[in-house]
């Protein structure tokens, strides 16, 4: 039976990108290497041992936190069915480094539509049904690089962006797309920290070139 490192599960409304509003339950998986600066889920980073614990005491937890837990990908979608919502946000940490076509598959037999957000740094394993967000981390701490594969797979490209130097390389990324590929996503960017710069930068960016704005919304209605 496949298991899966699970930081968290709660329910709350998508704040970003396509499925922005949305009522979705968020389903955090434990462990990434990409190192983000200004990661604000760094407590998802590590699979420490000793923070391991029980999925009754994940499910229990109230806040952010270190501990996580082995479940099984039945044992989690029976609890995932007790929620109303059936919109499944998976994140991280980065749930890219596993294999996930087995839960996304059967999430969607049981009634739920499926999206993953990923750094773009590890092979999308997933069903051909999910939504794919890659949001690129570019030259980050864990030196992991964009791949090809998360990049022609994507449904939208979420782009964090403070500064000129965040579009050039967005602009890079999207160069290794065929116009045909690039025709099929949907481009946004997202201010990184709603600082004022970078939210004017995105939005003349947007209008410029057409593309979406993402803007974190659930940050600003002080939600989860």
């Amino acid at each position: 039976m496949i298991k899966l490192p699970l930081n968290e599960i709660f329910e709350s409304i998508q704040g970003e990108g396509s499925f922005t509003g949305a009522p979705s339950i968020f389903v955090r998986l434990q462990g990434c290497p990409v190192g983000c600066a200004w990661c604000d889920t760094k407590h998802s980073w590590y699979l420490n041992e000793e923070d391991k614990t029980s999925f009754e005491q994940v499910l229990a937890k109230t806040g952010d936190g270190d501990s996580w837990c082995d479940v099984e990908v039945d044992q989690l979608i029976a609890h995932l069915l007790t929620y109303k919502a059936r919109h499944i946000v998976i994140s991280g940490g980065e749930p890219c480094m596993y294999d996930l076509v087995l839960l996304t598959t059967e999430l969607e037999a049981n009634g739920f539509s499926c999206q993953i957000e990923t750094s773009g740094t590890f092979d999308v394993k997933v069903s051909d049904s999910t939504h794919v967000t890659v949001s690129p981390k570019v030259a980050m701490k864990g030196g992991y690089e964009i791949l090809d594969q998360a990049l022609v797979r994507a449904n939208e490209i979420k782009h964090p962006v403070a500064m000129s130097r965040h579009i050039d390389e967005l602009d890079a990324l999207l160069a290794r797309l065929t116009p045909e590929q690039l025709a099929q996503k949907k481009i946004y960017l997202q201010p990184i920290s709603q600082q004022k710069r970078a939210t004017q930068l995105a939005i003349d960016t947007c209008i410029e070139r057409n593309w979406w704005l993402s803007i974190q919304t659930h940050k600003y209605l002080a939600i989860q």
